[in-house]
């Protein structure tokens, strides 16, 4: 249960939610997408209120939630993942080569291996097919959760170094829940610590790697 959070992602902005397990970092990600998550209190997004609106609608405003444990279809094959990705754009029959593209631009491996079932891909690809199935609605705003969850650290670093690309390239906004708080932090232009349901710090993601006690207890030093 999350009690009294107050938290703004800047547009173009990375924005790290950090917390331990059970503190409420997914719970609050739900809210904002309207996953069976009862909301006081307003959740705005450009300036409009949205909590109360339907998911699909939500995601056509442009908001893209990829999920802890990625939720790949997988008994289908990479390309159409891809595709289901789009389905909530206005658009999405004209969802064209140049949108594949894009993506596979940024995860090469997809490319080759585009017409592979989802579920024989690595976790660290399924994780890839994760975001960039996100990608494919042309979001605003990603809801990152726990990317890093599982992976080898040589795959997480791939995959924060793609995602460091598309926030530059598309200024894409990213609210990311992380457990690997150092990676976080590095990617982050802004943070907050969440615990038991309430946020108890916030700010500069450097201001807040340099405080003491987030040190101790998320960075082991």
């Amino acid at each position: 249960m999350l009690h009294d959070v107050s938290l703004s992602v800047g547009a173009g902005g990375i924005t790290a939610l950090l917390g331990a397990n059970g503190a409420g970092k997914t719970t609050l990600l739900r809210a904002v997408c309207n996953m069976m998550v009862r909301v006081e209190g307003a959740i705005r997004f450009e300036g409009t209120r949205i909590n109360g609106r339907a998911t699909e609608e939500i995601a056509r405003l442009g908001i893209a939630h990829v999920p802890d444990g990625r939720g790949t279809f997988t008994h289908l094959t990479v390309e159409e993942n891809l595709r289901l990705g789009a389905y909530s754009r206005r658009d999405r029959k004209e969802v064209v080569a140049a949108d594949f593209a894009r993506v596979y631009d940024y995860f090469p491996r997809l490319r080759e291996r585009r017409q592979q079932q989802a579920g024989t891909l690595s976790g660290g690809e399924q994780q890839m097919l994760a975001i960039a199935r996100a990608l494919m609605m042309r979001p605003k705003l990603l809801l990152l959760d726990e990317p890093s969850f599982g992976l080898a650290p040589v795959v997480v670093q791939e995959i924060f170094r793609i995602l460091t690309a598309i926030n530059k390239d598309e200024r894409t906004s990213m609210l990311l829940v992380e457990q690997n708080a150092s990676l976080a932090l590095q990617l982050a232009d802004h943070a907050y610590l969440i615990e038991t349901g309430q946020i108890v710090m916030g700010g500069e993601a450097a201001v807040i790697s340099g405080n003491p006690s987030v040190r101790r207890a998320y960075l082991g030093y």
